[in-house]
């Protein structure tokens, strides 16, 4: 029985490791939309800085921390009605992004450093009011992995179950604790006063990530797409006591990468200075009878205070993994710099944006 346990706890980080291909996705993809577009950098005319951190099933052994930090801001100028004098927008965005996540149980790290450059372009001859921004992210990522802490088969005496010294498998000179590489990613976002549909593409370049020295396992390429449209609600005879500028927002949110998908749609709404939603979490092309199209609900907020906002997620969970303890996920943006007290389209007044009291 303990040789079982044993075996079953040096397949089951062998396959972790594989699994970490996999990128993370943060619940609250909304308030930092960096996070799975490069083309969201440098929207607004401020600088714009913050954090999010995710903890997944936070039991103790099964715990997954993730950490993201972003810092961005845009320079030139691109006038908001194709006027070179106007200097509401920006046509130019700059940004740094950090991203770190580390597994308790089997003491997985991995992070990686991007920067960030984007294209402001109007598009208003093609469509009234219709803007386009392209995105190019390259970046250096390391992952770390601690083999020696692994139970290899020649360290088990058979005879009574002791555990010997090290081990002399020859497969274990060829794991590298640690590999590092470099990655490239693009995208672009099309966006109006009140809508925006984006599309990225993750590591281009396909770099190598196995820990075996004379291996090779490409990471798959990160396919998202991006949408979402607002409704103003304080213009409805219904809802004038609303604060102005109150908005229903419909999101969603595409994840494809290798075998994995994610589909998360909801609905978001707007009133001075809250913000509050739900996001349901999906797995639309399921690989088998026992997947779950419905994985989590997500209950998500903030609240804007001065030129911070802080948020909160918690994704309740509807699948049959038990004892989770949910996904919390917080967060910490602030806008710093002028205001963007003339900026029309819906990007700038979003959280990061632009002032509830503009």
């Amino acid at each position: 029985m303990k040789l079982k346990f044993i075996i079953y706890v040096l397949l089951t980080s062998i396959s972790i490791v594989e699994v970490k291909a996999q990128d993370p996705v943060f619940t609250q993809y909304y308030f930092v939309p960096e996070t799975q577009n490069g083309a969201f950098t440098g929207t607004v005319n401020t600088l714009n800085t913050g954090i999010l951190h995710r903890t997944q099933w936070p039991d103790g052994a099964r715990r997954l921390d993730t950490d993201y930090a972003f810092i961005n801001g845009s320079i030139g100028n691109l006038s908001e009605d194709s006027r070179p004098s106007d200097s509401n927008l920006q046509n130019i965005g700059i940004g740094l992004t950090v991203l770190n996540q580390h597994e308790v149980f089997t003491d997985y790290n991995y992070t990686q450093i991007n920067g960030v450059f984007s294209l402001n372009l109007d598009l208003d001859n093609f469509y009234s009011g219709l803007r386009m921004i392209l995105g190019l992210e390259g970046g250096y990522g390391t992952k770390n992995f601690n083999f020696k802490s692994l139970l290899f088969e020649d360290q088990i005496n058979t005879n009574d179950g002791s555990i010997g010294g090290g081990s002399l498998d020859p497969s274990l000179l060829r794991l590298q604790n640690k590999i590092n590489f470099f990655d490239i990613s693009s995208g672009f976002l099309l966006y109006t006063d009140d809508f925006w549909l984006g599309a990225s593409m993750k590591h281009l370049n396909t770099p190598n990530i196995a820990f075996d020295s004379q291996g090779k396992l490409p990471l798959d390429m990160n396919f998202t797409l991006q949408s979402g449209y607002s409704f103003n609600l304080d213009s409805g005879p219904g809802f004038s006591f609303l604060p102005d500028n109150s908005k229903l927002v419909l999101t969603s949110n595409f994840m494809k990468q290798g075998q994995f998908n994610r589909l998360d749609f909801g609905s978001i709404v707007h009133f001075n200075p809250f913000i509050v939603g739900v996001i349901a979490a999906t797995n639309p092309m399921m690989k088998s009878a026992d997947s779950h199209l419905l994985t989590s609900v997500n209950l998500i907020g903030s609240i804007k205070i001065y030129n911070f906002t802080f948020g909160y997620s918690y994704d309740v969970s509807t699948s049959k993994i038990e004892n989770t303890q949910g996904v919390h996920e917080f967060s910490l943006t602030w806008q710093i710099g002028r205001e963007c007290h003339s900026c029309n389209n819906y990007l700038a007044r979003r959280p990061w944006g632009r002032n509830y009291d503009d």
